[in-house]
């Protein structure tokens, strides 16, 4: 069953701007939902009531703010290393070596968003990628959960599918997937997708949380986008979502001006930069044959991490930016081991707010 739902809309006619919110009704099981955007609105929250406390000896809990890392592993040759102990790892918060509370080695559940490019420039593509998502579904283990993402332009992102762990019908979600015509929104589809995941995390319980992770197949040429890439990365470092990018950038001019890159050197680099600092990765196929080994290997990838954790030594609140670094030991013979995973985080606390940027109408 296709479940569509319009995660953006805007209209920037005489300087408009509308936002819709989609709710899903899962009243009927027969029914298919209808989207009708309706403007935001803030639901109340309500007041939770005092409870007061019978027992003098009980102890008062504090919240701390652990910092949750996915780390990778990797060789010179960029081959996974997976058989490393705790102490094999140092963590560095803006230089400062930081005490770890938390590591696993296990297999982590993960949700992932899968944020699929529908523009005309994906055309020759589409078949082979719905291909490479079929086989990127079929690894997931029982408690994984996917969404469906597909986007053309700003007022064209949509859900196909909500988060699922039913892979028949993610399987049917990318079936239905259809090439339309539209300036590419990347960005915005990026950002909305992102935010998708944070929330469908939040909206669980603290012990049933996963591993979160989106995986982006585009041109990576943004057309018209309403966020911008600085709006973007600052959503990326408040968020715990690794990004992994299927690039098809080949088709795109090599040809550069005198003081720009050429539209695939500046295509591959946000790509790139998307993936890096969110610990990532990124792939560039020179060919859609190569679609299938990719797919394996970012299902590889998502599931074959540490995961580490660590309460700051800098508990100030303050929303500041600072810098993660996470250093492996050399292995046996100097084995050069290098550790990825995101570059630093926000701290809790008065982060800036967005400010959304002031467009002028269109000329007729």
């Amino acid at each position: 069953m296709k479940n569509k739902i319009a995660l953006l809309g805007l209209t920037v006619a005489g300087i408009g701007i509308f936002w819709g919110n989609a709710v899903v009704n899962t009243a009927s099981a027969n029914a298919l939902p209808t989207p009708t955007p309706t403007p935001a609105s803030v639901t109340a929250k309500p007041t939770p009531t005092p409870t007061p406390f019978d027992d003098p000896n009980e102890v008062i809990k504090v919240d701390t703010e652990l910092v949750n890392l996915n780390v990778r592993v990797v060789d010179r040759n960029n081959r996974p290393i997976n058989d490393l102990q705790q102490k094999d790892f140092k963590i560095f918060e803006d230089n400062n070596l930081q005490v770890i509370d938390f590591f696993s080695r296990s297999e982590v559940p993960t949700n992932y968003a899968l944020v699929i490019d529908n523009s005309g420039s994906l055309r020759p593509q589409l078949e082979k990628v719905i291909e490479a998502g079929k086989i990127l579904i079929n690894t997931n283990k029982a408690e994984d959960e996917t969404t469906i993402v597909r986007f053309v332009g700003r007022d064209k992102i949509s859900i196909e599918q909500p988060f699922t762990s039913n892979k028949s019908d993610l399987m049917d979600a990318l079936d239905n997937l259809y090439i339309e015509g539209g300036q590419t929104a990347i960005i915005d589809a990026v950002y909305l997708a992102v935010e998708n995941v944070d929330e469908y995390e939040k909206s669980k319980s603290q012990n049933d949380r996963k591993r979160r992770a989106l995986v982006l197949v585009t041109d990576g040429e943004d057309r018209d986008s309403y966020y911008n890439e600085k709006q973007l990365f600052e959503l990326l470092r408040e968020s715990e979502v690794q990004i992994y990018v299927i690039g098809f950038v080949g088709d795109l001019s090599s040809e550069g001006g005198f003081i720009g890159k050429s539209p695939q050197g500046k295509a591959k680099a946000f790509l790139e930069r998307m993936a890096a600092e969110t610990g990532g990765k990124a792939y560039f196929p020179g060919s859609v044959g190569e679609l299938p080994a990719l797919a394996k290997d970012i299902s590889n990838e998502l599931r074959t991490q540490y995961s580490i954790g660590y309460i700051p030594s800098n508990d100030a609140k303050d929303g500041s930016f600072r810098n993660i670094k996470v250093v492996v030991e050399d292995g046996p013979n100097k084995q050069k081991r290098i550790a990825v995973t995101r570059t630093g985080r926000v701290a809790e606390g008065a982060t800036p707010t967005l400010q959304k940027p002031v467009q002028a109408p269109k000329p007729n």
